[in-house]
């Protein structure tokens, strides 16, 4: 039974719950760690009353924005560096600065130089992730069979046809690599950008309740998005992910 993904999925979430039950009934102070149908009210009314459908909204938007710009520029910039020794030499200390800089340092950078905008908060999360994405898509690059490329030039296959039918099939487990990478982490440091400086999104709803000590809504929001993430992980990236590794098993 439990050879199931969804069923052993299921489990180990019951597991975390049984976990957070027994903590917050030894904690005895719901202030601190409330029990999980206590949220349940809370839940119902910030849904009905639309608030957590719009930061929750707000939040998806940042993250769709700041994920799409961050694979294509990192997709690019991986395998123009995979491709080239020549490039890679020049752009691999740039990639080792901005690997280890840290994420609240360009989101401030972001915020002081454009503004507490919404321009700075997609930039600053999209500047964070890029090198990641990169450091992913550069040792697939790397890894490209020469006897494929060969072939390509054989056929005399034009630039588009060769990255669509020869490197892109073959880079696919390293995109989805740093998909998945990318977006856990992503939705991470948007929550971050929004509670230093947005109006608006589950970070901003954080904000407040943590300068409230309201630990119960912190929990509702924070659950509510893990809760969406989980879903796109299951439904999105996990599907994708077996689609394009299915050629070596078949």
């Amino acid at each position: 039974m439990t050879g199931n993904p969804a069923v052993t999925s299921a489990l180990s979430i019951a597991g975390l719950f049984v976990l957070w039950i027994v903590a917050a009934t030894l904690g005895a102070d719901p202030q601190v760690l409330p029990q999980p149908w206590a949220l349940i009210d809370p839940l119902v009314r910030e849904v009905a009353s639309g608030t957590l459908p719009y930061h929750l909204g707000a939040t998806l938007l940042r993250v769709i924005w700041a994920f799409a710009l961050a694979m294509a520029f990192g997709v690019a910039l991986g395998l123009a560096m995979g491709r080239s020794e020549r490039v890679n030499r020049w752009l691999d200390p740039w990639l080792v600065i901005f690997l280890n800089l840290p994420a609240l340092v360009l989101i401030v950078l972001c915020y002081l130089w454009i503004g507490l905008n919404e321009t700075a908060a997609i930039l600053a999360v999209t500047l964070n992730k890029i090198p990641n994405v990169a450091t992913f898509i550069r040792e697939g690059a790397r890894a490209l069979s020469p006897d494929l490329d060969a072939m390509a030039q054989v056929y005399r296959m034009s630039w588009w046809a060769r990255l669509r039918h020869v490197t892109l099939p073959q880079l696919a487990p390293y995109i989805t690599g740093a998909a998945r990478a990318g977006i856990a982490v992503i939705w991470k440091i948007v929550l971050v950008v929004e509670f230093l400086g947005r109006s608006s999104g589950v970070g901003f709803q954080i904000h407040l309740y943590f300068q409230l000590f309201d630990v119960t809504m912190v929990l509702v929001y924070s659950l509510s998005f893990i809760a969406v993430m989980l879903a796109v992980e299951w439904l999105l990236l996990q599907p994708w992910e077996r689609r394009v590794r299915r050629w070596r098993t078949a």
